[in-house]
């Protein structure tokens, strides 16, 4: 049921209650009993032109708007159709009353009327007053007139009047805290799909990282290693065509492994797990193929086995960042990779014998390649360090946690 539907029974209800009464009191006659019938009934055709659209009027002020706020000013609090009401429920209840003291009992729906077609607390404490006197002069003209008859009236509708403040009070903190709580849930609503928005952003803005780190460590390393032996067979050319042979041969191996490699980053797979090899056997062939394009010998070594596939690309992808910086920055002629057990860490350790860091410090990196692989390893709680070797060259170590059961396995490749 409407609110309007609510207070169309209410006052019908009323109206007929009163006038059966009216109607069947053997002490009132003529003229007390139709003077009082037809108060009623132009209450209730005031109730029919403008009662019952001052009462939509002010459910619409009070029904939160769209946003869940309020609409506070969406309509005036005195327009015409509530004050002419207002003004009708307030005379008609002190006429009614005059007629026959039992239709005081009208003040019952005339007293909630007022509190809803009136905007603020101080206006409705008023209007509550003024039908409180208007209905105390109608029981007073009604019981005789007497001071006897003032005294009574007053005593009633006083009390009728504190009750009426009372109950109306109660009743708009109720509204009150409603419409915060409805306010309050619109705004936590707005604030949840804000932060969905939000979360949104930020996990594109995480996999665009993710998949610009996988194509550095991919894809632009391949690339990388096809200038290089591009620059090279075409110094080898002129001179040794068995040896611009090779090189073209290394050309061909590293464009089908960038091939392999892109189609495997579109099906979200692993790029350097070639059918699920084991750790040993994938860095082996990684460290084989650096050697052959760049002439540097590498030994590499896993001696733990049985990792997390996620640990496992994450040290493979390491290993691959730290032979391409050995390739570029170290004029190194050997080196090694190592992974091995570390208590409850898996330590993943590339050196070389070349010249060594340089004043190289972490503050000062420019490059993706290092900040690229310091992500990835922070991404699983691990730590990337970068130091001199000894005697010479340059030391890169990650470590990452792994779960205390893991059992290392001795493996070479």
């Amino acid at each position: 049921m409407t609110t309007l539907r609510w207070w169309d029974t209410a006052i019908a209800g009323s109206l007929l209650v009163m006038a059966v009464i009216s109607a069947l009191d053997p002490d009132f006659v003529d003229p007390g009993r139709a003077g009082s019938l037809i108060t009623l009934a132009a209450i209730g055709l005031c109730y029919l032109a403008f009662g019952r659209r001052g009462l939509r009027q002010a459910a619409a002020r009070a029904t939160p708007a769209h946003g869940g706020v309020a609409a506070r000013g969406g309509v005036p609090a005195g327009t015409g159709a509530q004050t002419a009401f207002r003004i009708a429920i307030i005379v008609g209840s002190g006429v009614a009353a005059a007629f026959n003291p039992n239709l005081a009992t009208l003040q019952a729906i005339g007293f909630p009327v007022l509190w809803v077609l009136t905007e603020g607390f101080l206006a409705s404490v008023a209007l509550s007053g003024l039908l409180a006197v208007m209905v105390a002069a109608g029981l007073t003209v009604s019981l005789g007139g007497s001071p006897g008859d003032l005294l009574q009236a007053g005593a009633v509708e006083t009390i009728s009047f504190v009750f009426a403040v009372a109950l109306g009070a109660w009743i708009t903190r109720i509204s009150q805290d409603g419409n915060t709580q409805r306010r309050l849930l619109a705004e936590l609503t707005a604030a949840q799909d804000e932060l969905a928005v939000l979360h949104r952003d930020a996990g594109g803005a995480s996999e665009r990282e993710r998949l610009a780190r996988e194509i550095h460590d991919t894809i632009a390393q391949s690339l990388t290693s096809l200038v290089m032996l591009a620059q090279r067979t075409r110094a080898e050319l002129g001179a040794d065509s068995g040896a611009a042979g090779a090189s073209v041969d290394l050309i061909e191996d590293t464009a089908r492994q960038a091939l392999t490699e892109a189609r495997t980053l579109v099906a979200a797979m692993s790029p350097v797990r070639a059918n699920d090899s084991p750790l040993a056997d994938t860095l082996g062939r990684l460290a084989e193929r650096f050697a052959r394009e760049t002439g540097i010998q590498v030994d590499a070594t896993v001696t733990v086995a049985g990792l997390d596939r996620e640990l496992e690309v994450v040290l493979l992808r390491c290993a691959q960042e730290g032979l391409a910086n050995v390739r570029k920055h170290s004029r190194a002629g050997a080196a090694s990779v190592c992974i091995e057990r570390n208590g409850d860490d898996v330590t993943l350790t590339v050196s070389d014998d070349g010249r060594g860091l340089g004043g190289y410090a972490p503050e000062r990196e420019n490059g993706f390649g290092l900040s690229g692989m310091r992500d990835r390893v922070g991404l699983v709680g691990g730590s990337l360090s970068i130091t001199d070797g000894d005697p010479r060259g340059t030391v890169l170590r990650v470590s990452v946690p792994v779960p205390a059961d893991a059992r290392p396995t001795r493996s070479t490749p």
